[in-house]
């Protein structure tokens, strides 16, 4: 997952893919707001996930993503779709 993640992020950045670890900060990478929102939205396509707003507001890394991901998969095996739903 953490390998997706970051393959998603060089490509929408056009960095090399070794430039983004999992401890990267979007900050690091030069990653801005409106950066931050299609990283999401293909973030969300890749893993056919939906990240809720508030959610989306508090990631600021690499590992952040991956965390919320890891998440929202694990809600969805439990019946719900989306963190705090």
């Amino acid at each position: 997952m953490t390998e997706r993640v970051r393959a998603i992020i060089a490509t929408a950045q056009h960095l090399p893919q070794e430039k983004v670890t999992a401890d990267s900060t979007f900050e690091q990478l030069g990653i801005d707001s409106l950066d931050g929102i299609n990283i999401l939205f293909a973030v969300e396509s890749e893993f056919n996930i939906n990240i809720p707003d508030d959610a989306a507001q508090n990631i600021r890394s690499v590992r952040d993503v991956v965390d919320g991901i890891a998440k929202l998969i694990e809600s969805s095996r439990g019946g719900q779709t989306a963190v705090g739903a």
